[in-house]
């Protein structure tokens, strides 16, 4: 059975948006990728400056602190926070 004109059209419709949606999945998992590396990067950044600044040190203590999620602070729960050696104190 030949495929109408009709037919062959909305398949390649569909064919089109099947390739735009994995297009737009693609896009969407590099901004979140993305947004993971910006943030490993921040946390990062603030304990090395907590380690340096008394009032990063503060600041990293306070969102410590504030986290609202059990799992989250469950984490941070052995963990020695940074404190400003002498030498680099503000």
């Amino acid at each position: 059975m030949a495929e109408t004109e009709l037919e062959r059209a909305e398949k390649r419709y569909a064919q089109a948006k099947a390739r735009l949606q994995a297009l737009k999945n693609r896009e969407a998992t590099r901004q979140r990728k993305l947004d993971t590396r910006r943030k490993v990067i921040l946390g990062g950044a603030l304990m090395d400056l907590a380690e340096r600044d008394s009032n990063a040190a503060a600041v990293l203590d306070r969102l410590i602190r504030n986290l609202s999620r059990e799992q989250d602070r469950k984490a941070f729960a052995e963990w020695d926070a940074p404190t400003p050696t002498d030498e680099g104190a503000s």
